[in-house]
């Protein structure tokens, strides 16, 4: 384990995920602290006092936040070990690219679907929204077995996360990822057989009863 590493955590998340992910690929060990967001750790607060969230990942005693810098971090400080990031700078600028569309296009679309009222008009609009962006993803990743070429890297890792939401996804709306996207499904399918992935993303049907109980306790159902 390297000294000092902790991983402030929760299991719902597909950010703390990535960064999970990528420990896993370069063979690091740490510690894992899972957080209550109903009931913040003091050193939550302390570690990440302008967004209280995870993932948050304390090196040495000192905080890194939000998951993505955090990905590129860790690629940085431990370079020598499976790199995450092409060493081309616009290949880097263009996976940069592609991870930060997950993040502001991606997954907000299906946080819009999941959040919305039954058969309302924010639901419509994330589906139509959640539909052109696996379009845009599908065409990307193209013949490629990963979206970085032949090694699974960072947009890889920024993506497969969400995978844990699908299931909810097509319980609460209409439509079929396998049907409609047979690339990103063969993707999925090839990211998962990857130990990193299998033991650091959540359990689909586990997410989706916790989706369940939000929605119901929030008043959506």
């Amino acid at each position: 384990m390297v000294q000092g590493l902790i991983l402030l955590d929760l299991w719902v998340s597909p950010y703390a995920a990535r960064v999970k992910i990528a420990l896993a690929e370069k063979g690091i060990e740490y510690e894992s602290k899972e957080e209550d967001l109903s009931n913040k750790s003091s050193l939550l607060l302390e570690m990440n006092p302008v967004y209280k969230k995870v993932p948050v990942l304390i090196h040495k005693g000192k905080p890194i936040s939000e998951s993505l810098i955090i990905v590129q971090y860790i690629d940085e400080v431990w370079s020598h070990k499976s790199p995450l990031l092409p060493s081309d700078p616009y290949e880097r600028a263009h996976a940069r690219f592609w991870a930060d569309f997950v993040d502001q296009k991606f997954q907000a679309a299906i946080y819009r679907i999941i959040w919305a009222t039954k058969s309302s008009e924010e639901k419509e609009a994330g589906e139509k929204e959640f539909i052109e962006c696996c379009k845009m993803l599908e065409s990307e990743l193209g013949m490629k077995p990963y979206f970085g070429g032949e090694t699974f890297g960072f947009v890889d890792i920024a993506l497969i996360p969400t995978y844990s939401y699908y299931h909810a996804h097509e319980r609460m709306g209409s439509l079929s990822l396998v049907e409609e996207f047979p690339k990103l499904t063969a993707w999925v399918k090839r990211c998962l057989e990857r130990e990193s992935v299998s033991k650091s993303v959540s359990d689909p049907h586990k997410i989706y009863e916790f989706v369940s109980q939000l929605r119901k306790h929030k008043g959506l159902e």
